[in-house]
């Protein structure tokens, strides 16, 4: 339940707090006065697109806030609590800035939040009815919207989308393996082009081992006289070789030791690089007796990686990609193969999948059909209360094609209304006047008001369009409401304002040269003194008054 909103910067108002309780709390003032603003602050609190026009001219932003008590099995605890912003579990705290250049922010319970976040809370804790909701009702896809939350068939729902998205997928993949038309040629080019990578190793390892080998043979002559030479360097038949030199050092250090204890250790490393020279040159002579020098088999590696150059070409990929490409030709040939095999397959995975849906969808009927008569009925009994005598408000269900997977069910649906007695009912947009659907909008809404745990119900000039007894009739069932939910209404109408158990009046003056909107909570005098005003206009009269007190003590 709303128990606090503050507003601050907002359109034409400076600064005002206001309170709420339980029960119907009623707002009311002239045209143009504000009267709606406390709506919209509260849908601005409930995620809703701001624009810097919604900041008092001269301010450089404007600040909403807003506080809801909360019980321990409220829907709004449990969403605070998965997304760890609840505080102390009794209340929740929204607040929302939004600056003159357009950018806003916004906090629960003191944390920053994004918008998206603020609209998911706010639906579990408040809910507001304006007279768009009339020209929304129109549209049909509102009207299945309107049906389905009345039928509390969410499950049924979700269970058509998937049958329906599980079906599409099959019918899709179909397709695709249908386009493809006879495979039977791309097969037989497949198979070629297998044929020519199969005939070669293209291993990476066969590769490298291939590549080094040519790049040793290309090179025989240059690395023999390289190594023949490293091996006379090191400790062959030159006049002074490596291992020479080391042998004469250690020599010539050997007699001085004695004086310099150091020198031994200079011997040690000395003797380490003689064995190092050693085995180096051993290598070098097993390297130089390896080399192949045999023309015959130069000109059959070259042929080898000629062929593998070319393949590499042909495939358009490096020549270490190759087992790659013959890899992918192999699965696709596998798959084409296949194609008439998945083909038939899928035909029976269809014929589950749209049995699956058909199901599906046939329980999602019933629960419309169902709902359908239940909402018919109730609707059409309070449109005779709201003055509507000998009118029918019927829901049509409206079944469609359902060989095509539909997320959305297998019928669309028609509000219609009988506006006259007698008169065959006819689709709600093309017969209903600007009175009579207000009427029916509003009986709607009291129809379908409980669909799910929100405790506090904006009415925003809903009533719009009706006056009289019909009006009397709309506050007494917007304050049988209140007896089970916290009810907000901004009202232009006397006989509903008289009906609320709190009343607000809303007025504008200017102060210091600038409109401002001022909001007030009226004692039982001064709320006399406003229906009197809304009964009689600019000059209240005393009958304006008695009648004021009448309607009150109703």
């Amino acid at each position: 339940m709303l128990k606090h909103l503050s507003i601050k910067d907002f359109a034409v108002v400076r600064q005002t707090e206001l309170e709420f309780g339980p029960g119907m709390t009623v707002v009311s003032g002239e045209t143009g006065a504000g009267k709606s603003l406390m709506v919209d602050a509260l849908t601005l609190l409930s995620g809703a697109r701001a624009d810097s026009g919604m900041v008092r001219h001269g301010s450089d932003r404007a600040e909403l806030a807003a506080e809801f008590s909360l019980d321990a099995h409220s829907p709004a605890l449990h969403w605070l609590r998965e997304n760890e912003l609840d505080e102390d579990g009794a209340s929740c705290q929204l607040r929302r800035i939004i600056r003159a250049d357009g950018g806003s922010k916004a906090w629960i319970n003191g944390r920053a939040a994004t918008i998206s976040q603020l609209a998911e809370l706010a639906a579990f804790l408040v809910e507001v009815h304006g007279q768009h909701d009339q020209q929304a009702l129109m549209a049909r896809s509102s009207q299945l919207s309107l049906l389905d939350a009345y039928a509390r068939n969410g499950a049924q729902r979700t269970a058509v989308r998937a049958a329906a998205s599980h079906w599409q997928a099959l019918l899709d993949e179909a397709s695709a393996l249908s386009e493809r038309g006879d495979v039977g040629d791309r097969i037989d080019w497949l198979t070629h082009q297998l044929t020519e990578l199969d005939q070669e190793d293209l291993s990476a390892s066969a590769i490298a081992q291939l590549t080094s080998s040519h790049r040793r043979q290309a090179h025989a002559t240059a690395l023999g006289n390289a190594c023949e030479h490293a091996h006379a360097l090191i400790g062959g038949d030159e006049e002074v070789s490596a291992l020479d030199l080391l042998r004469q050092a250690r020599s010539e250090l050997a007699r001085l030791v004695e004086h310099e204890p150091r020198l031994a250790e200079v011997d040690a490393l000395l003797d380490s690089a003689a064995i190092a020279l050693d085995e180096a040159m051993s290598l070098v002579d097993r390297i130089g007796e390896d080399l192949d020098g045999d023309p015959e088999s130069f000109v059959e590696i070259e042929a080898r990686l000629g062929r593998l150059h070319a393949l590499a070409r042909k495939h358009r990929v490096p020549m270490e990609e190759l087992a790659g490409q013959q890899a992918r030709l192999r699965e696709e040939v596998e798959q084409l193969r296949g194609t008439d095999e998945r083909l038939q397959a899928l035909a029976v995975e269809i014929g589950k999948a749209r049995t699956r849906w058909q199901a599906d969808a046939a329980e999602l009927s019933q629960t419309r059909q169902q709902a359908g008569q239940n909402l018919s009925q109730a609707t059409s009994s309070l449109i005779n209360e709201l003055g509507m005598g000998g009118s029918v408000f019927c829901v049509q269900l409206e079944p469609h094609n359902n060989e095509r997977p539909d997320p959305l069910g297998a019928e669309r649906v028609e509000f219609l209304v009988a506006a006259n007695a007698g008169q065959p009912p006819r689709p709600l947009r093309k017969v209903a006047s600007g009175g009579e659907l207000s009427r029916i909008s509003l009986a709607i809404e009291v129809a379908t008001i409980g669909l799910d745990s929100v405790q506090t119900m904006v009415f925003d000039e809903v009533d719009s369009g009706i006056s009289g007894a019909v009006a009397d009739i709309v506050g007494s069932r917007l304050r049988a409401l209140g007896e089970h939910c916290q009810v907000l209404c901004v009202t232009h109408l006397p006989q509903v304002a008289a009906k609320g158990h709190t009343h607000y009046r809303v007025s504008k003056a200017p102060v210091e040269g600038m409109t401002q909107s001022a909001v007030e909570r009226l004692d039982r005098k001064a709320r006399e003194e406003e229906i009197a005003r809304m009964l009689g206009g600019v000059e209240i009269s005393s009958e304006a008054r008695a009648a004021a007190r009448k309607l009150i003590a109703v």
